[in-house]
């Protein structure tokens, strides 16, 4: 019995990792002007892709390293060469920007949530390296950087995850950072009530084909290929 228990797991893992590389392999990763250091981040990223099983996250296939741009989402995932020595903090911004892939399929359920939080928050910070660039990014943000916060856990362990958040806290929308670990309990109630939490459920299903892909940069059902301003100016 224990034989056929230990061969079962082993199909199991070598099925779990098939399925993983499977799922790497479909990503389009690029460099805008072959630099060095964006090759050297390439190549740090396809790494941490296979460390690390980011595939529930994958909603946009197409990813492009350009030294001296702002990371952003739209219309292509975007980042930038500053991570090199912060592998954390790179795969951190790689799940943020998916995820903002994932908010631009669900418009509705975000223009909801952030009604909400906009009675609970009615004074944010706009600009600067406390908010966003205006009110409503402002808000969407604190959706999407919970979402970080969980997938950052999920993946990277809450010990790395608390290191990396306390790095963001000093860096960039920083009172949103700051807020979504304090209030991470109510914020977190309204992105369940609706029903934008299971986003790693939602966008793996997506991705693996259990829903039809629309469009051509773009996973599935829930990551239509859909460009929207909010994410162009995107940290």
């Amino acid at each position: 019995m224990e034989h056929i228990l230990s061969k079962l797991l082993s199909i199991l893992v070598l099925a779990c990792s098939t399925s993983f590389a499977a799922d790497n392999a479909s990503l389009e990763i690029s460099t805008a002007h072959d630099s060095p250091g964006e090759l050297q981040t390439r190549a740090q990223l396809q790494h941490l892709l296979g460390t690390y099983d980011l595939s529930a996250y994958y909603c946009t296939k197409k990813i492009v390293i350009e030294e001296r741009a702002i990371p952003h989402s739209h219309p292509v995932l975007t980042l930038n060469t500053r991570h090199l020595n912060q592998d954390d903090e790179l795969v951190s911004t790689f799940l943020h920007e998916q995820l903002h892939w994932y908010e631009s399929a669900n418009p509705e359920k975000v223009k909801a949530a952030e009604a909400e939080l906009e009675k609970m928050y009615p004074q944010i910070p706009v600009g600067g390296q406390d908010g966003a660039y205006d009110r409503e990014s402002g808000y969407l943000h604190l959706i999407l950087c919970y979402l970080e916060l969980q997938a950052d856990r999920q993946v990277l362990g809450r010990e790395k995850t608390a290191r990396v958040f306390q790095f963001w806290e000093q860096d960039h929308y920083r009172w949103i950072y700051r807020t979504v670990i304090q209030d991470e309990t109510k914020i977190g109630e309204i992105v369940e009530r609706h029903g934008l939490a299971d986003v790693w459920r939602h966008v793996s299903a997506s991705f693996r084909g259990t829903a039809p892909p629309v469009g051509t940069n773009m996973v599935g059902g829930n990551c239509p290929g859909r460009s929207d301003h909010r994410t162009a100016l995107d940290l």
